[in-house]
């Protein structure tokens, strides 16, 4: 296997762990979120930012953690036949199956900065060109450059009204490392199958 992929298959299990390891901590965020949800509906006014707020960390621990979870094996997985089999054909069933997996993604990432490209203020039909340009403005004339492409922000609908398009990054930076996770676990596949230790 050449030396860039094995390189490549490292530096992915290496960021995505520790992206993984740190997301993990959000449990305990969405906790103390919900516990001051409670403690401010039972004894203050109740505060508005709290359930939006529990559902934002939620979805950043389940998008940022789902790459380390697919390092792990850790996702869910019909187990009826699988378990029996030997590490080489269950190589080739995962290398076969990664294909699905990484379309699924890809169509989620899309998805992705579809919405955000909305929640920025785009409603053309050509979401990956506004988010080229709004890349290649910011680069060459700074924050100010990149403010004059958006449009009107998107916010909630709900009472605290949060900008949404911050949680949208999140969603494209955690279905972006998925994808980068899927490509490395099919060259582990592959290696396996060729007789290569990782």
């Amino acid at each position: 296997m050449p030396r860039f992929l094995l390189a490549y298959i490292r530096w992915t299990d290496r960021f995505n762990r520790g992206v993984g390891r740190i997301a993990m901590y959000g449990i305990f965020l969405m906790m103390a979120i919900l516990l001051w949800s409670s403690v401010s509906k039972t004894f203050f006014t109740p505060s508005l930012w709290t359930l939006e707020m529990a559902q934002f960390a939620m979805v950043a621990y389940y998008i940022l953690g789902g790459p380390y979870s697919i390092q792990l094996g850790a996702n869910v997985r019909m187990d009826l036949f699988y378990g029996d089999w030997s590490p080489r054909r269950k190589a080739w069933f995962d290398a076969c199956t990664v294909f699905l997996l990484m379309f699924y993604i890809g169509v989620l990432l899309y998805g992705a900065l579809s919405s955000a490209a909305y929640s920025l203020g785009y409603f053309g039909d050509a979401p990956l060109a506004f988010h080229r340009d709004l890349l290649i403005a910011f680069v060459t004339g700074g924050p100010d450059a990149a403010g004059e492409m958006l449009g009107f922000l998107e916010r909630s609908p709900t009472a605290w009204r949060p900008y949404l398009w911050p949680i949208k990054a999140v969603m494209i930076v955690g279905f972006g490392l998925m994808l980068l996770q899927a490509l490395s676990e099919f060259l582990k596949d592959v290696a396996t199958l060729r007789g290569v230790t990782l």
